[in-house]
Parts: C-alpha cells; structure tokens; sequence
C-alpha cells in the first residue's frame, strides 16, 4: 500500500482550496475533541489520582452538610483504620474574587500521615505543627502570588464568617508543599483556627479522610463505618476516594454526557464535510477509475486507494488537530490554575484520537467507495 501514497499524495493536490478546507474542518473538530477531553480532566480533579487506599466519609445526604467532630474519633477507631483525619472546605478568596483557591482547614496532627505525598521540609512542617494560624500552600499557588515562608496572607472565606462579623483569616506561610498528586495549589491550615473564630456550626467538619490498612477491604470498612452512624441524626455515606472526587464534579451537572453530546454534534458536522469531499473528489475521476480497471485495477483494490485516501485526509486533519490541542493545554494550565489543580490533554485522548480517525475516514469513504466498486469500465470511460 506505502507504494501507492505518491498517488494518494497527488489525488490531495488537484483541488487544494477544497482540500486544505476539508483538513481545516477535520482540524478545528480534532482540536475541540482534545480541549474538551482536558476540560473533563480538570473539572473531575482527575479522579485517576486519587488514593486507592484511601476513603471519605461525608453526610449521607451531600458533602455541603457537616458531621459533627466526635464523628472523627469513633472512625479512628473502626478495625482496619489506620488512621484518619477531618478536613473542612473553607472556599479560599485572596484579595480579589477572580483569585479563589482550594482551602481547607485541616486536623494538622493527622494530615500527613493520610497523605504522604505533600512533601514539606521538615523544619517548615515542624512550623506548621506549632503554629495554630499558620498555614502550608502549594507551591504553584505560591509561585504565582509569589509567597515565600514567613509571609503572612489574609484568605477570606466566601462561606464562614468570624464572631466578629468578618470573614478574613490572616495566616502566616510556614511552609510550601510538593505533592506528587499533581495538587500543588492548595493552601492547608489549622482547624481548631477556624472553629475557634468562626460564628456558626462550631465542633463540625465537613468530611472524614479514612486511610485503611487493605484496600481489599474498603468496602467492609466503609460498611462498617455507616452502620455506626446508622438511624442517627447525622448519618454518613463513606465510598473511595475517587467516587468522592467524581462526586465533587457531578455536582456541576454530568460532565461526560454533555461534552460526548458536544463532541457526537463536532464529528458528525466533520463527517459531513469529508463524505461531501470524497464524493465530489469521485465524481470527477470516473475516467481515471475506469482506466484503472482497464489497466488491472481489481473493483477492490480502486476501493481500498479511496478508503486510504479519506483516511489520510482525516489523519493529516485529526493529528494536526489533537496536537494543537495539546499546546493549548500547556498554555491554559498557567493561566487558570487556581481553578484547576489538574490541566492537561490526557495521554489517552491520542488513543482514542486514533480510533477515531480510522472510524471517521472509513464511514466518509463509504458512499464513494461503493460507487467505485460498481462502476462498470464502460460506463466510466463513456463519461468525459
């Protein structure tokens, strides 16, 4: 087959306006493809990164409604827990509201045990242990305000507010994490800093960290925690960490579904353009085809030089198109990274690109292809 890609390459060049805009079109939709795999990514927080032995306990009802802190103790005690820790939303705003941040108000004692991935040095986390109003951030987030240790930030929350009416926290940088998750614009602080100030619920948190001694045990674990909680005022829902990040993202609606409903409309319009283009491309070749045949061509051999011809056309389209969308990614990722701890095209959109191109190129190829296979030498070479 590689012997006839010149011919293939030539058949390209005759009309090259209709061709160049056929490929654009292939282009912007391969390009979409890819921007909304990365926007799937970064609104679900990547479940993929999620601890596998690691589980949630929340509210039954949603993770907006909190569990009282006596809760904490009694999962620390439940047999294969190794050891648990709370963590409260605090909705991080510093200094303007487009500057909102993840910020969490955290058991300091335990956190590092349940997530040993947030690397800190050991005089910066002996600081944060010590220092009540103190807090640790991400050094992407640190990087962008440029933070250094020993700066003190007001964080304003836009949901609790202080006994005194206010809502600003001032914390003092103790140190800047690095967490091999990929979340490194985060900011952690204490939690007896804010249940001690704020004005509402007090001794309440918003969730339960639960890291297990076996994962093949979670869900007996996670069983067991609820049945503690069962028929009370406040009872609980634990699953794995990952069902609790993707939980978080459905929150904004079903994300998979409206961006494979955006993407299904982006393919069938390019479907369209191609099929129209392959078509027309056939049409005006009948002569050159019957000469083919003329010349020993079999009906299925001119077939398989059209499918590879709508399958090059896809794959000049659809390669040129996820790559775009893969420099755009980089792009963004600095630009809205308080928003989103993960950006990127993940690796399995080229997979899944490839898949793609192969299927779109053979379903455009299909009408012209059947065309060519009937068309009798004698009514091709009839035709001028």
């Amino acid at each position: 087959m590689f012997k006839y890609l010149p011919l293939l390459w030539a058949n390209l060049g005759r009309k090259r306006l209709r061709t160049s805009l056929t490929i654009a079109s292939i282009v912007v939709a391969f390009l979409l493809f890819g921007l909304m795999q990365t926007l799937r990514v970064a609104l679900t927080g990547s479940p993929e990164l999620a601890g596998l032995d690691r589980l949630i306990t929340m509210h039954k009802t949603s993770f907006v409604q909190s569990l009282p802190l006596s809760y904490l103790n009694r999962v620390k005690g439940v047999d294969g827990v190794v050891v648990a820790s709370s963590q409260d939303w605090f909705g991080g705003v510093y200094q303007e509201d487009r500057n909102q941040m993840p910020a969490f108000a955290i058991e300091a004692d335990t956190f590092f045990q349940v997530y040993n991935e947030y690397k800190l040095k050991p005089e910066e986390q002996d600081a944060f242990m010590k220092d009540r109003s103190s807090a640790i951030v991400g050094k992407l987030v640190a990087e962008r305000f440029k933070w250094k240790v020993g700066d003190t930030i007001p964080l304003r929350s836009n949901i609790w507010t202080k006994k005194d009416g206010g809502n600003t926290w001032p914390m003092k940088i103790a140190g800047i994490y690095d967490a091999t998750n990929g979340d490194n614009q985060s900011i952690y602080f204490h939690y007896d800093y804010l249940n001690e100030s704020r004005s509402e619920i007090r001794d309440m948190i918003g969730w339960v960290v639960v890291k297990v001694k076996d994962p093949a045990h979670s869900a007996e674990i996670a069983s067991t925690i609820d049945a503690m909680f069962a028929n009370s005022s406040t009872e609980t829902k634990t699953s794995t960490e990952k069902a609790f990040i993707q939980g978080f993202a459905n929150q904004m609606g079903n994300i998979g579904a409206l961006l494979t409903a955006v993407a299904a409309a982006v393919f069938f319009t390019m479907l369209l353009v191609t099929a129209n283009t392959m078509g027309q491309s056939i049409r005006e070749r009948i002569n050159e085809i019957g000469v083919m045949k003329t010349l020993g061509f079999s009906g299925t051999g001119v077939t398989l030089l059209i499918l590879a011809e709508a399958i090059l056309v896809t794959a000049l389209g659809g390669l040129i198109g996820l790559g775009l969308a893969a420099l755009a990614s980089k792009g963004l990722s600095a630009a809205v990274a308080q928003f989103f701890p993960v950006l990127g095209m993940p690796a399995t959109t080229w997979a899944i690109g490839a898949v793609l191109i192969l299927l779109l190129g053979g379903l455009a190829a299909v009408l012209p292809c059947s065309q060519a296979a009937r068309l009798k030498i004698v009514d091709a070479l009839r035709k001028t």
